[in-house]
């Protein structure tokens, strides 16, 4: 009798975790090297599990593809380690009858730049090939958090193969995966695409998991499994570590088989002894061949509130729009930033914006003083948010504060290296990359959180995105400019330019996209900041007119004051000609000469408004 066939009258137990035993062993390399280097071990544990009374063992093989291998160096190893995992497993199982399942892990987690899909069934080809060599009882796909991943693998795998699919998801959050799609959708469409057993794995513990199934109908064709964590982890001492209660994690058996679950493993912090509880809770019972699903009261998602003032990438598309950096005090006394962002509110600026941490150097922090604009001053800020300095959590907590103060206008960027600033030894984080942060604020405006749980109310966040256009090859640009659209950005603020070419070689460049462009212009001070920007700043890189115009000045301040303003008017000409966009630079807070461009500015449309009134006058 095989498998599936098994499982239409009897509820199997599988093995619990592989990585938990090795790792309380002081095993914290990879595992699965160790089914080439030290073979007895796998095994020994596999008969472990066996002992305990799984009627189900998996391979060796979560992370046996190329790219988690090469980790290790391990890349070019594939077919040995897949193959020796594969032969073990079967050694062990084979006194005792047991199904031995290939095991491929899950490679995206909310980064889709982990991998394209292209590349992950590239390698699952190559995975599910050696595996398939020695005829597994199934193929098992766990820890997929990203559906998309898992779904295509399956309908590739399907076509490769009629070895039954075990296709399971995993979950942030109880119920929800991490698109925001539900449990019960997920299942149904993987059940569609051909898997023949479909359930979760990891992340979650029983309760967790149990509560996440009530809300999954039986499959009418699959069945349902379920790999729960031993409980939430915990952290003892710099060591990973979960609740050891085998007992409560057999009587939770109890709780999947009323859910309809027909096979029943173990993921992380799980072993021996907790299959065993499950083996002795379950015995024979016979599976549920129906149950009640009580649907769950919809979470209603409120839509965001109408903002005050035409989102700046709309206003962009048709209007002047001017927007001025500047940058937070580096010490405690604000006074002089809210005097300079008064002055530039009174010549009508769009909004004043605010890097966050610019040059990895700590400034007071750009939301403190965005709220403290917003609401006591009345001006418009626009906060840049970076990769650099907070995780996943502090990313979206930080997002969901600017939503609650009213701060809608954002710059998602990549952020500069914490080596060049005043901490070089401090942690970067980068979770993520600038592209990816902007998608996930794009789910906080649909009111879904990173992880896929409803957040109650949509966001109403305009995404700006940085665009370097000072390369050798700005069409390379263009195209990753083309990609932050896809990603979701609603309008582009780029780097400094210095010269009028380059300009009118952006404007020919990017005509065909209707997502605005902000030009950046930043007037220079004196020829030593303009050397020190040429030079040390990245992405910041100057003409040698500028250059040699500067050095003229020598170390007359007024004179290159002067000049600097000279120079930033000259490429205001050019840019406002060909953008709606304006992005003024304040240098060194020097904000007065912000003032003065902008006052430039208004001076050039005004007077294009009354040579257009004139030309009209006169027809």
């Amino acid at each position: 009798m095989g498998l599936l066939e098994e499982l239409k009258t009897k509820i199997l137990t599988a093995d619990g975790a592989m990585g938990t035993l090795l790792y309380s062993n002081g095993i914290e390399y990879c595992n699965e090297e160790l089914n080439l280097e030290r073979p007895e071990i796998i095994e020994r544990i596999h008969r472990e599990y066996i002992q305990a009374g799984a009627d189900i063992i998996q391979t060796n093989t979560y992370g046996g593809n190329a790219l988690k291998l090469a980790r290790y160096g391990l890349e070019h190893q594939v077919k040995e380690i897949n193959r020796a995992a594969i032969q073990i497993a079967k050694r062990a199982a084979a006194p005792g009858g047991q199904y031995v399942f290939g095991t491929i892990g899950g490679i995206r987690g909310i980064r889709k730049s982990d991998a394209s899909l292209q590349e992950i069934i590239a390698m699952v080809n190559q995975q599910a090939g050696y595996l398939l060599g020695d005829d597994p009882d199934a193929l098992l796909l766990e820890t997929y958090y990203d559906f998309e991943e898992l779904a295509a693998t399956v309908s590739y795998l399907k076509k490769l193969t009629d070895t039954p699919i075990i296709a399971q998801v995993s979950m942030h959050e109880p119920g929800i995966l991490q698109n925001g799609m539900s449990l019960n959708d997920a299942l149904q469409q993987l059940e569609a695409l051909g898997a023949d057993i479909v359930g979760v794995n990891c992340r979650l513990g029983p309760h967790h998991s149990i509560q996440a199934l009530e809300e999954v109908v039986l499959p009418s064709k699959a069945f349902l499994s379920a790999y729960p964590n031993a409980s939430l982890l915990d952290v003892e001492d710099g060591r990973v570590v979960y609740e050891p209660e085998a007992d409560y994690f057999g009587r939770t058996a109890l709780l999947l088989r009323e859910e309809g679950v027909r096979l029943i493993g173990g993921c992380c912090g799980t072993t021996p002894k907790h299959i065993e509880a499950v083996k002795k809770r379950i015995g024979n019972l016979a599976p549920v061949t129906q149950k009640e699903v009580v649907a769950k009261k919809p979470i209603v998602i409120r839509e965001a509130e109408a903002l005050e003032v035409k989102p700046l990438h709309e206003k962009a598309k048709t209007e002047r729009t001017i927007i001025v950096e500047l940058d937070t005090p580096r010490h405690l006394d604000i006074s002089k930033f809210i005097e300079g962002s008064k002055a530039l509110d009174k010549m009508g600026v769009d909004a004043v914006t605010m890097a966050d941490n610019s040059l990895a150097s700590p400034r007071i922090s750009n939301m403190a003083m965005g709220s403290i604009l917003k609401h006591q001053e009345n001006i418009r800020p626009l906060a840049h948010i970076t990769c650099r300095d907070r995780n996943l959590i502090g990313l979206q907590s930080h997002l969901m504060g600017l939503d609650a103060l009213g701060i809608h206008d954002i710059l998602a960027v990549t952020g500069d290296p914490t080596k060049v600033g005043d901490f070089p030894g401090a942690t970067s984080v980068y979770d993520v990359s600038s592209m990816e942060l902007i998608q996930l604020i794009k789910k906080l405006n649909e009111g879904i959180s990173f992880s896929g749980k409803p957040l109650r109310k949509k966001a109403n966040f305009s995404v700006a995105a940085a665009f370097n256009p000072n390369v050798r090859v700005l069409d390379r640009a263009v195209k990753r400019l083309e990609k932050k659209i896809e990603s979701g950005a609603d309008y582009f603020i780029s780097q400094p330019v210095y010269t009028k070419e380059k300009i009118i070689e952006i404007h020919e460049e990017t005509k065909h996209l209707e997502t605005p462009i902000f030009i950046g212009v930043m007037p220079l001070t004196s020829i030593r900041s303009a050397e020190f920007l040429h030079n040390e700043v990245p992405g910041i890189k100057l003409s040698e007119d500028a250059l040699e115009r500067m050095r003229a000045c020598g170390e007359d301040k007024d004179r290159a004051t002067a000049e600097g303003i000279q120079i930033a008017k000259e490429l205001i000409d050019t840019a406002a000609e060909l953008f709606h966009g304006i992005y003024l630079i304040t240098p060194f807070f020097r904000y007065d000469m912000s003032v003065e461009l902008i006052r430039y500015i208004r001076q050039l449309d005004s007077q294009k408004e009354s040579e257009s009134s004139y030309v009209q006058a006169s027809y």
